[in-house]
């Protein structure tokens, strides 16, 4: 059975974007990167809601991309990528798919058939859905060591409690701590 994971980056009071999506609270810098770039070594299959797909897919194909974060960029464009949308009709993005049926149905099949692992980037509501339906095996969540005013936590509307266990941490020479989390079987 194959894996589902979140990663995200998150604000110490929990947001992973600020008002009107704003992100740019998070610096990318070479420590991250580098986590960045052995997480995509793995070779699993990128998932992403229409709205992260679009911002990512203007970003990673782009010479800027290759130029700032060279690794980061070949992983993130050769990866297999699925985004869930009911409303995008093309993907331009290479090796990406578009999933538009009942996407909770379509990850328990993907989930139950041998293969690659599977990461969740940014997109909150389908982080949501998932979790609902008990599909996410693990939560890593790059905190960053700041608080913003406002903003959307990456499991806002979520309507039941979903509980955790800690399974790893690393802390950051800058401040940030990634925390990895699994639910706890009942």
């Amino acid at each position: 059975m194959r894996k589902l994971t979140v990663f995200n980056f998150t604000t110490l009071n929990g947001y992973f974007k600020g008002p009107d999506g704003d992100t740019s609270w998070h610096a990318h810098d070479e420590e991250g990167s580098k986590y960045a770039e052995d997480a995509l070594h793995a070779d699993g299959i990128l998932l992403f809601g229409r709205t992260t797909y679009e911002m990512m897919a203007g970003f990673w194909p782009t010479e800027n991309a290759r130029q700032m974060m060279p690794e980061v960029a070949e992983g993130m464009n050769k990866s297999e990528k699925i985004v869930f949308s009911r409303t995008l009709k093309k993907a331009t993005w290479e090796n990406t798919r578009i999933i538009s049926d009942d996407i909770i149905e379509e990850v328990r099949k993907i989930k139950n058939t041998p293969g690659k692992d599977m990461a969740i980037l940014g997109s909150g509501s389908i982080i949501t859905q998932f979790a609902e339906h008990g599909l996410i095996d693990e939560f890593q969540l790059m905190i960053d060591p700041l608080l913003i005013g406002s903003g959307t936590s990456f499991c806002q509307g979520l309507n039941h409690l979903v509980e955790l266990k800690l399974t790893k941490t690393n802390t950051f020479k800058s401040g940030r701590i990634l925390a990895c989390y699994a639910p706890v079987s009942k």
